[in-house]
């Protein structure tokens, strides 16, 4: 017998191992082997070492985005997405790094991480996930002549079920769970809120919960080709966030004694010249005691990731000498309850807001600098209604053509 132990870079060798055993020999690896635990932090410092020689930054905001005054590299383990103005810079910088790896070119993208990318007609980029969708809809047992629904969820809150039906088929839930999760983080963010009210109950799926999933994917069959369109503005390059809260929404709809029943729901979507580039739906971690703490929880949780993507942009402007316009000067967010806006904005301590926990005011410093303006928006035209409850069929088209295009 022999005992192999990996520690530090190092690979230690024992011939008959025993416990207590203390005459070991040590081999020192003079290359990084595959599957050791710590090979795929070797290969990135490598990668990091080789770009920085080729003077290139890394962000301070995204570990995996490397920016030159004039490319931009994206790296998700070893494979990169590259950014340029020209393709003579492209072409001459993978000469250059070809003397460092063996690195194979497949020209301009078209799949990257499972996403597809296309041109519609119109010359707009589409961002799609068919092969996904088929997957999907095969695992969860569904044929071309099953029902098609035109919406992810029933405008019936998705609740626990403990007492009623078993499940009737025998395909994996979570396995399905986690391959909707990507999809809707991807380039579905439609299906956000009716993915996360169905993954609540991956430890225990009942009958209700199996429905729920099968009715997500019949309605991706009924959209299997498409996804997210690209159209941004050419006039409006601004950083803008629109934040929303259900409060409590579960409320009568589970067990009233239960805590995750009176928990409030947390939606945003970021959008950057009009389009989404990042969005949530989840619970909040804490019980509000009234809809405008909800709406503050849910506008602090946003501006967690809206002030980094200023942060990053501000980055990218300053190293490749690219202007943003209006982005770096100020970014505005849209919230539909009066009392979160008024919050936001007039740092003041008040009889029912003043038990608010100050790690939610860690924004009032932008606010107060202008670099993040609070605007109130009427909930009819509120995008991220979308991601905190089930919509009925014409509002939840509506919205879905204003972040999709479709």
């Amino acid at each position: 017998p022999a005992q192999f132990i990996v520690k530090d870079g190092s690979l230690q060798f024992s011939e008959n191992p025993t416990p207590g055993n203390s005459d070991m020999h040590v081999l020192l690896l003079t290359k990084n082997l595959y599957g050791l635990r710590q090979a795929g932090n070797n290969w990135f410092d490598k990668l990091r070492e080789s770009l920085r020689a080729r003077k290139f930054k890394q962000s301070s905001v995204d570990p995996c985005l490397f920016v030159k005054h004039d490319l931009i590299i994206v790296v998700y383990v070893d494979d990169c997405l590259l950014f340029a103005r020209d393709d003579k810079t492209l072409d001459n910088f993978i000469i250059d790094l070809k003397s460092d790896f063996n690195l194979t070119c497949d020209g301009d993208v078209n799949a990257f991480l499972g996403i597809q990318f296309t041109r519609n007609a119109a010359g707009q980029m589409e961002m799609t996930q068919k092969g996904l969708i088929a997957k999907i809809v095969k695992e969860c047992g569904l044929d071309s002549e099953s029902k098609r629904h035109n919406t992810p969820a029933i405008t019936k809150l998705l609740q626990k079920d403990s007492s009623g039906p078993q499940r009737e088929h025998t395909w994996k839930y979570r396995t399905i769970i986690g391959m909707l999760t990507y999809l809707s983080m991807s380039s579905r963010p439609d299906i956000a809120f009716a993915v996360h009210q169905c993954a609540r109950f991956s430890t225990c799926p009942m009958r209700v919960h199996e429905i729920a999933v099968r009715r997500i994917c019949r309605y991706l069959q009924a959209t299997p080709d498409k996804g997210y369109i690209l159209r941004p503005s050419t006039t409006n390059r601004n950083l803008d966030c629109y934040v929303d809260a259900d409060f409590a929404g579960m409320w009568c709809e589970e067990i009233s004694h239960e805590p995750f029943s009176v928990k409030s729901r947390t939606g945003f979507v970021i959008l950057f010249a009009n389009c989404p580039v990042l969005w949530s739906s989840k619970l909040q971690t804490e019980i509000a005691l009234s809809t405008t703490e909800a709406e503050y929880i849910a506008l602090s949780q946003a501006m967690r990731d809206l002030i980094p993507m200023r942060t990053l942009l501000t980055e990218l402007g300053t190293l490749t000498k690219f202007t943003f316009g209006d982005t770096i000067t100020h970014s505005t967010v849209f919230e539909d309850n009066k009392g979160c806006v008024e919050l936001a904005n007039a740092p003041k301590m008040r009889p029912r807001t003043k038990h608010i926990a100050l790690k939610y005011h860690h924004f009032r410093s932008h606010v107060a600098s202008g670099d993040i303006k609070i605007n109130w928006i009427d909930t009819k035209h509120q995008l991220a209604d979308i991601f905190t409850k089930p919509l009925a069929e014409p509002l939840f088209t509506s919205l879905r053509l204003l972040l999709l295009g479709w």
